[in-house]
C-alpha cells in the first residue's frame, strides 16, 4: 500500500474556504455503481480534479485532498475502484484491498474516471471546463492511462506511478502507450522510491519525448516511496514544491 490508513495530505487546509462537500454514488456507462467523495468549491474556478487514490482505493486521505483541492477554487471528485468486486460504502483498515486490485481492468477503471468527469463537468456553465486526473501509486500509473481513453483530459498528474507494471490484463504497461496518449504528463517520484528507479523514470520521460507528449517527470532526491505525507516531516520540502508544480500544471493547462 501507499499511505497509512490515518495518513493526511502535507497541504494545509484554508480557513474559511467555502466547500460544499458529500459522499456519493456514481454509475458509470457499464452500470457499474462506485462509491466516491464530491467536494465542490462555491466560487470554482473553472478547471476540476479527478482524485484517483493508491492500492486501497477511496478513504480519507483523498477524500481530505479532494477538500484541498477545492479550497482553492478546483471542484473534485475522488473516486473508489472497487464498486464491481467490493460493493459501496466505507472500508475499514483490514479491508484486504490486494485481491480487488488485480479485477480491476482499464476498461472498468476508464469508465469510473468518465463517470467522476462528467458529473465534474455536470455542474452549471462547467460543460465543457478542463479536467485533470491525479493519481498515487497504483493510481498515479491508473492516472497516466487515461491520457489514451478519450476522455478530453487537459492533463494527467501521477505521483510513484510504476510506467513500466503492467496492471491490467487488458491494456499493456502506459510507458508503452505513450504514442497514444492526448494531454500533457506530470510524473512526480520519489529519488530513493524502492520500487521505481532512476531508470524507469528516465525511460518513462524518453518514451514520451519520443512520442512528442509534453511532459515534466520530476523525481525528489532522498525521498522515498508515498512521500507526500504530512506526518514525514522529513519529507515536507519535497512534498510543499510538489503540491506547488501540481498547481501550476492545472493552472498552465486550463
Amino acid at each position: 500500500m501507499c499511505f497509512k490508513f490515518d495518513a493526511l495530505p502535507p497541504v494545509p487546509p484554508i480557513a474559511g474556504a467555502a466547500v460544499q462537500h458529500e459522499d456519493l454514488t456514481l454509475t458509470a456507462s457499464d452500470g457499474n455503481q462506485l462509491s466516491a467523495f464530491s467536494a465542490l468549491a462555491d466560487e470554482p474556478l473553472g478547471p476540476a480534479v479527478v482524485v484517483m487514490p493508491d492500492v486501497r482505493g477511496l478513504y480519507r486521505f483523498y477524500e481530505e485532498l479532494a477538500l484541498r483541492f477545492a479550497e482553492r477554487g478546483y471542484d473534485s471528485v475522488a473516486i473508489d475502484y472497487f464498486g464491481r468486486t467490493a460493493g459501496l460504502g466505507k472500508r475499514g483498515e483490514d479491508f484486504d484491498f490486494w485481491p480487488e486490485v488485480k479485477a480491476t481492468t482499464a476498461a472498468g477503471v476508464a469508465a469510473d474516471v468518465r463517470a467522476a468527469s462528467d458529473q465534474l463537468r455536470s455542474r452549471e456553465g462547467q460543460a465543457d471546463r478542463a479536467v485533470f486526473t491525479i493519481g498515487f501509486c497504483f493510481g498515479g500509473s491508473s492516472s497516466w492511462q487515461q491520457a489514451v481513453e478519450g476522455h478530453g483530459l487537459a492533463g494527467v498528474i501521477g505521483f510513484y506511478g510504476m510506467p513500466t507494471n503492467q496492471w491490467f490484463e487488458d491494456s499493456a504497461p502506459v510507458i508503452e502507450r505513450a504514442g497514444e496518449f492526448a494531454c500533457p504528463v506530470l510524473a512526480i517520484q520519489g529519488g530513493a522510491d524502492g520500487n521505481i528507479t532512476k531508470e524507469h523514470n528516465d525511460s518513462f520521460q524518453a518514451a514520451l519525448s519520443e512520442a512528442g507528449v509534453e511532459h515534466l517527470v520530476i523525481s525528489y532526491h532522498g525521498a522515498p516511496h508515498s512521500f507526500f505525507d504530512r506526518t514525514a516531516e522529513e519529507n515536507q520540502t519535497a512534498s510543499a514544491d510538489a503540491w506547488e508544480r501540481v498547481l501550476a500544471f492545472i493552472a498552465n493547462h486550463s
